[in-house]
């Protein structure tokens, strides 16, 4: 009977904390629902929290379990770069950074302090930035000048060339950059590949993701290959490569005054663009192309790769004999060097002879614009195969439609997911006080209940009971919280929260007094 007595005794001055601390927990759910993610600007939302440096003004670099953490403090996604649709490639091509650079360039980017999670992602017709930040104002400004000092542009120069996006535009970008329809040919499928390679980057030791920026990328991935396999996207040509057969094809009678059939072609360069450029030309019946490369490794490769076209290879010493006999030569190196030009053609005896095509295909470019300057010589690179892309493009206009909306439906899926977090600080504050309410209450019960003589059972029992009410009291609340799916009714749920258990007005209160104690 005496524990019995205690029990009721505790029950009976919890359940009166309880009702008097709290409010009747039933918040209602907002009837708004957010608009579709490509379809208006949206403001750049960051959190009240300010990283501070120290007396010096560096700022410490954070470590991967900081920017987890701070995932749930209202980081939002922005990003920033340089596109074939917005920049020239002489601009390009001076931030262009090699994928094995693109975890250093995003520690770079952190360090400062203003950026917690950063990827890069560098390809022959963009480079962006895609970061995480809780003051957008402070990262865009160390991003911006990061990438100043990269290219040694000034900022006002290279701001003119930029394209900055914020929160839900951020992540309608990436979600049509994976899907290809940003591409320059609408559907390619080698951007894909590259937005997964810039995910697993971003997820290695080394790499700077964190938790918001690596299911972004996660999340465009899985988005692209959904593009691919409900809808007709991809069909036709579908890459840089493609598109570069495709110009060189239709303007081989205009410029050599020669079938395309009959041209004789050669490639500089053996990497993954020459694999596919030789894949393009196989199905059209090439049988016969010259490699010229540094090595012989990659070449012997293709070689094996395709055993049934006639593959010469040459190394670098040849080069200007192969470019002297050939009609056709694609460059697709990784040089950030020309490898052609003006002054090497004529002094390697191979300018204004037989009319030659040079396609080239690489950023940095392989081929100098002072070979337009020679006769009988057609110098093209990836600026130039917008033609191409425009007969794609107005193909695919019904496909496009489709595509943007499964690209809507995942763009929506992860901005619920990153609105999601910002639910935890709320449940962390509601359980906080809950439970220092509960400790406070439980104090005054144990000295009531010290003449008592109860065991430490006995007290351990009226412990687990004080805390099993507070967790049913908060139970449906925050389950409600959690399960809220709309971005807007999750905001009003998150406002009526904080003010039904006035957790605003108490962090005020606690904040005012020392060691949060009320007065009597």
């Amino acid at each position: 009977m005496k524990f019995s007595s205690s029990v009721t005794l505790a029950l009976a001055a919890i359940a009166a904390t309880s009702t008097s601390a709290f409010t009747t927990p039933r918040p209602t759910t907002s009837m708004a629902r957010s608009a579709a993610v490509g379809g208006s600007a949206l403001n750049m939302v960051a959190s009240q929290e300010i990283v501070n440096g120290d007396a010096n003004g560096v700022k410490p670099r954070k470590t991967r379990e900081e920017r987890l953490r701070e995932a749930s403090k209202g980081l939002q996604v922005h990003v920033v770069g340089l596109s074939i649709h917005h920049a020239q490639v002489e601009v390009r091509e001076k931030l262009a950074i090699p994928e094995p650079d693109w975890n250093s360039a995003s520690n770079e980017l952190c360090s400062s302090g203003d950026v917690a999670e950063a990827a890069v992602l560098s390809t022959c017709n963009r480079f962006e930035v895609y970061y995480a930040a809780s003051c957008p104002r402070e990262a865009m400004a160390s991003v911006t000048n990061y990438l100043s000092k990269r290219a040694d542009l000034p900022v006002s120069t290279l701001r003119k060339n930029l394209f900055m996006l914020s929160g839900e535009d951020a992540v309608w970008h990436i979600m049509r950059v994976a899907g290809g329809l940003d591409s320059l040919v609408v559907g390619e499928g080698q951007i894909l590949s590259q937005v997964r390679q810039c995910h697993l980057h971003s997820i290695e030791e080394d790499g700077c993701g964190g938790k918001v920026l690596s299911r972004l990328l996660n999340n465009a991935v899985a988005a692209g290959k959904r593009v691919r396999s409900e809808t007709a996207i991809s069909k036709g040509s579908v890459s840089i490569s493609s598109a570069a057969v495709e110009l060189s094809e239709m303007l081989s009678q205009p410029d050599l005054q020669l079938p395309f059939s009959e041209a004789r072609l050669a490639v500089v360069g053996a990497g993954k663009m020459t694999r596919l450029l030789i894949t393009h030309l196989a199905s059209r019946g090439l049988e016969k192309i010259t490699i010229v490369n540094r090595s012989m490794g990659r070449p012997q490769e293709l070689q094996e790769q395709f055993p049934d076209i006639d593959i010469e290879i040459k190394l670098m010493d040849d080069l200007w004999d192969v470019v002297g006999r050939s009609d056709i030569v694609y460059t697709a190196t990784s040089s950030e060097e020309y490898v052609i030009d003006e002054q090497l053609m004529k002094e390697n005896g191979v300018a204004g002879g037989k009319p030659l095509m040079l396609v080239d295909i690489s950023v940095p470019r392989n081929v100098g614009t002072d070979c337009k300057n020679i006769p009988n010589v057609f110098a093209y690179n990836v600026d130039d195969l917008k033609a191409v892309v425009a007969k794609n493009t107005a193909m695919r206009q019904k496909e496009m439609i489709e595509a943007e909306n499964l690209l809507g439906e995942e763009a929506r899926a992860f901005s619920g997911w990153r609105e999601s977090l910002s639910a935890i600080p709320t449940i962390n504050q509601l359980q906080e006080r809950a439970d220092a309410y509960r400790k406070a209450e439980l104090d005054k019960c144990n000295r009531k209940l010290a003449k008592a003589d109860l065991s430490d059972r006995e007290l351990e029992a009226v412990e687990r009971l004080s805390r099993g009410i507070v967790n049913k009291l908060l139970h449906g609340p925050m389950s409600h919280l959690r399960k809220t799916e709309s971005i807007e009714d999750k905001k009003s749920a998150l406002k009526e929260l904080s003010a039904m258990f006035r957790l605003e007005e108490d962090e005020l209160s606690t904040r005012g007094r020392p060691n949060g104690r009320s007065r009597k």
